[in-house]
């Protein structure tokens, strides 16, 4: 007999029909406020758990998970970010971050000129320590170039710093860069490290280089009970990854350092030629003068590039336009 024509009597629990994934109450959309979370840097990361210190201070630090809300939203070193759940810090607890605030500034590469995929390197950074050797491996102006494009574009003021001087006395690198006004410090080994203290108290930087270069060495003399891993350069002139993790360490006067991994490429994808004449206020206002599409780059590509009716700024607008060259060249260096 069909179900129609059966007597109500004879039905039983069998014949009622259950909705699958049916929740007895319904989810709600409204999300917690955590109005007890406390502020907190992120200064490690890794596989899915990052290492927070609590008001900035190094000595309250916790692991936090990323809350579930959150969803897949990147955080990296540097995040200011808020935290709940257990912040004693006590070995094997944990937090969670509910939430990362806006970045002020941000430090963004691609793999190579031709990936959509930006990679956020650091966030918040104030200034960009870019490392350089001046030998062993040779230094590159291509890279500094590029790492220089990246920091403006980002809001980062951008430094140069040059190691292994023991071996390079003498150089003329820098005088590639001086109609920058870009600031130079000199940090071999046999160099003081006061004056590159002094530009790092109470503020944080990011360090930025190839791999071999000196990067970690300057962190040990900077940050002496980092102990960071110092390795040494290939016969082929290319220096190993002894950083495998970008890390924030806390400087002994006040500050932090963001030792980054050594990097073999640095693609500029997501940069336009826009993005890096505005950090140079006084040449910001001139392209808006500029025809359509103008690369800023001057004859023969855009004969009517406005940063050619600059009476005085002709040196200055030759080194941004080296930049510019560096941002189209397609080589990640």
């Amino acid at each position: 007999m069909s179900r129609r024509g059966r007597a109500a009597t004879s039905y039983d629990e069998s014949d009622v029909r259950v909705r699958p994934g049916k929740a007895s109450r319904p989810r709600t959309k409204t999300r917690p406020q955590h109005s007890d979370a406390e502020a907190a840097m992120v200064v490690s990361v890794d596989r899915g758990r990052w290492g927070c210190v609590l008001d900035g201070d190094p000595d309250r630090r916790v692991v936090a998970m990323r809350a579930r809300e959150l969803g897949r939203t990147p955080i990296v070193v540097g995040d200011q970010v808020d935290v709940v759940g257990d912040l004693s810090g006590r070995p094997d607890t944990l937090a969670r971050i509910v939430r990362v605030a806006e970045r002020r500034t941000v430090l963004r590469r691609t793999a190579d000129d031709t990936d959509p995929f930006e990679r956020i390197v650091v966030g918040n950074a104030e200034q960009l320590f870019i490392v350089v050797a001046l030998a062993d491996p040779p230094p590159r102006t291509g890279f500094v170039e590029r790492a220089m494009v990246a920091a403006y574009a980002g809001g980062l003021q951008p430094i140069l710093v040059l190691t292994k001087h023991d071996l390079a006395a003498e150089s003329e690198f820098a005088t590639a860069f001086e109609d920058l006004d870009l600031t130079i410090l000199y940090a071999g080994i046999d160099d003081p490290v006061e004056p590159v203290l002094d530009l790092l108290k109470d503020r944080l930087t990011a360090l930025i280089g190839h791999s071999g270069v000196g990067k970690s060495t300057l962190v040990n003399r900077l940050v002496p009970a980092a102990e960071r891993a110092v390795g040494e350069v290939s016969g082929v002139g290319k220096g190993k990854h002894t950083s495998t993790q970008s890390v924030a360490l806390p400087l002994p006067e006040g500050g932090w350092v963001i030792d980054t991994p050594g990097v073999r490429s640095f693609g500029l994808a997501h940069i336009t030629p826009d993005d890096v004449i505005a950090a140079f206020t006084d040449l910001a206002e001139a392209i808006e003068d500029c025809p359509r599409g103008c690369t800023h780059l001057g004859p023969p590509a855009d004969p009517e590039c406005a940063l050619d009716e600059l009476p005085g700024k002709e040196r200055r607008v030759a080194a941004i336009r080296q930049l510019l060259s560096a941002l189209n060249s397609n080589e990640t260096w």
